[in-house]
């Protein structure tokens, strides 16, 4: 898990009042960093300004798999910012612009399991999540063994069909380093629950589904009021579901959010919003003296997943350097598609989120990053 830091812990006061230093003040060379800033924006993203032409990530699915259910936005160019000891010492683009994160999203899902766990409506992450008020999702006898670790790893290999996509869609989708995606949606014989790692959205969506009941609220209320408000994250984000995905609560009808926008929807949000909360992760799960989220929450989020060293709970890691060469081993990341990312970094206290870089550029970016830390 990440380490509690021994630097000053400056925390910005409210959404429009981060202090910016001077990179030198805070052990980085300016020349270095500029010219990471300067990589970022040369490595931009090649996907479409539109999305809704793009069509996420279902653009490569037949139909009717690759129908789009939720709201779509155009993306805004490359932006980003980089944070050391808490205070911003470069920004580039518009670091305002409430944009689609794709599955970074997944990482406020696994914040929400977090608080989830902290309440007590989640007892234990190892228990059956047909045991708390009969899922009928978990009714069938594959299903039923599925624990609640297993969905926010990826290893449940639930079988069945959500918001009209079957869980086939994403079978054999592999996601990180050297990962073969060319049997994405191909049959697969499935092994019991815990015994495969797989980067699916249709079992994820299932993931908020679940956490919605408990909650007895949408995912973006529950982020907003235990998450969001307490470290003064502005109003402008957003989190979506789909036109079917509404659920019926004590006779109100609350949209269950998705993990992405693999067909829509998913979390929008700036990127002051995202530094906000990897603050909150550097920071232990503390903002100044409140505690938020305690470390024993926090910690199963960060702990590897035995079938991928790389993942947490909806969270990935840098085991042995292996997701990120050039980023410390300590390194976890919120990671979407496009590519968004918000990375974390505590042993040198970085917090930093960059948005529609070319993924496969990350590795060189987080390097030059890494590279303009001023060592003793």
């Amino acid at each position: 898990m990440v380490r509690k830091l021994t630097l000053e812990n400056y925390l910005p006061p409210a959404a429009d009042s981060w202090l910016r230093c001077q990179p030198a003040s805070l052990g980085l060379n300016a020349a270095r960093l500029h010219h990471a800033v300067e990589f970022a924006c040369q490595h931009e993203s090649n996907w479409l300004y539109d999305l809704s032409e793009q069509k996420a990530i279902a653009g490569s699915e037949p139909p009717p798999w690759n129908e789009i259910l939720g709201p779509l936005k155009p993306r805004g160019g490359p932006a980003g910012l980089i944070i050391r000891h808490g205070q911003i010492v470069t920004s580039w683009g518009d670091i305002e612009r409430v944009d689609p994160t794709f599955s970074a999203t997944k990482s406020y899902i696994g914040l929400c399991a977090a608080v989830a766990y902290r309440d007590g409506l989640i007892k234990n992450f190892d228990d059956q999540v047909s045991e708390y008020n009969g899922f009928k999702e978990f009714s069938s006898d594959h299903n039923n063994a599925i624990t609640w670790r297993h969905l926010l790893q990826q290893t449940s290999e639930w079988e069945g069909t959500l918001w009209s996509k079957p869980d086939q869609v994403d079978r054999n989708r592999q996601v990180g380093p050297s990962a073969d995606d060319s049997q994405k949606g191909q049959p697969r014989q499935l092994t019991e629950p815990g015994g495969y790692w797989e980067y699916n959205d249709v079992r994820v969506n299932l993931a908020a589904l679940c956490l919605t009941r408990l909650f007895e609220a949408s995912l973006s209320d529950v982020l907003r009021k235990n998450i969001m408000d307490p470290i003064d994250a502005s109003h402008s984000w957003e989190w979506h579901g789909y036109r079917n995905s509404h659920i019926e609560i004590k006779g109100r009808s609350v949209q269950s959010v998705s993990g992405g926008a693999h067909w829509g929807g998913g979390l929008w949000i700036s990127s002051l919003d995202h530094a906000r909360m990897g603050l909150l992760i550097s920071r232990h799960g503390r903002w100044g003296n409140v505690e938020i989220l305690p470390e024993h929450c926090l910690d199963p989020l960060f702990a590897p997943c035995p079938l991928n060293l790389n993942y947490g709970f909806l969270w990935w890691l840098n085991s042995n350097r292996s997701l990120f060469a050039g980023a410390g081993e300590s390194s976890v990341f919120a990671y979407g598609a496009g590519a968004n990312y918000v990375w974390i970094d505590p042993d040198y206290d970085l917090v930093v989120v960059v948005r529609w870089i070319d993924a496969g550029s990350m590795n060189d970016f987080t390097a030059l990053v890494m590279d303009s830390i001023v060592r003793p």
